[in-house]
């Protein structure tokens, strides 16, 4: 999917091409955005804004995804897009932007501010999965790579189950937020062929190993994106990780 085993986990309003590009020399992957695709959406991502939080909401986003995913074309990473929408079209036509740059398009289920769950977005779509479905099929109908990012911690949302669901619908990674439930990335991992993104409190190599140990084929880092220092450490530790494992 993409090595080293080290993303940068996307930032609302920071998480641009030039942001990846700071600190490229560390990861494998680089999940951009997220932004707002459809009305529903981008009407959330304003009233967010009015409200201090920062957000991406170019005129054309698809275009904006398309300028960005190119900015990146020779750099020495895989770039990914966290895109979240209430309808479906926009998500199809962003991954199918996604899939002719080799970039991976996520399905945002994970943002919980209330706006955008109110919009059907977000949050909204973990705790609907068959809606969620729907959204990751459409994405992979394009040929793209297709990841969905989601939080543990919420009340009736079995993460395992969501696994089940985006794997039918044919989408290839789950990129989990474990909040302060690390163990819930070996339930995950345990129930689903998907490639699981371990994300939340990555500081270092000890905290990459504890998601590695529990089956995390990647993990990702959010806060600490721009410090090279912490990402030279988790990167270190990945690689160290997986050489062993396959190691005589």
């Amino acid at each position: 999917m993409f090595e080293p085993r080290v993303a940068l986990a996307s930032l609302s309003g920071e998480a641009n091409a030039s942001w990846a590009r700071a600190v490229e020399s560390q990861v494998g992957c680089a999940f951009l955005g997220g932004i707002a695709l459809d009305d529903r959406t981008r009407e959330a991502a304003q009233a967010m804004t009015d409200r201090d939080r920062s957000e991406f909401l170019p005129d054309d986003p698809v275009a904006f995804v398309d300028d960005q995913l190119a900015s990146l074309a020779d750099a020495p990473l895989r770039p990914a897009f966290n895109v979240r929408s209430a309808t479906l079209a926009p998500v199809e036509r962003t991954a199918a932007v996604c899939q002719r740059h080799d970039a991976i398009v996520e399905i945002n289920a994970h943002c919980r501010q209330d706006e955008m769950c109110a919009a059907g977005a977000g949050e909204a779509l973990l705790r609907d999965p068959e809606r969620l479905a729907t959204f990751v099929e459409a994405a992979a109908s394009t040929g793209a790579t297709v990841s969905v990012k989601g939080r543990a911690e919420l009340d009736g949302v079995s993460l395992p189950a969501i696994a089940h669901a985006i794997e039918a619908a044919g989408g290839d990674m789950f990129h989990v937020d474990a909040m302060d439930s690390e163990s819930v990335i070996a339930e995950v991992t345990d129930a689903t062929d998907l490639f699981v993104v371990a994300n939340n409190g990555v500081r270092g190599a000890e905290t990459a190993q504890e998601y590695l140990a529990y089956g995390a084929d990647a993990v990702s880092v959010g806060r600490a994106s721009d410090n090279p220092d912490t990402l030279r450490a988790v990167r270190e530790a990945t690689a160290g990780w997986f050489a062993s494992e396959v190691s005589p």
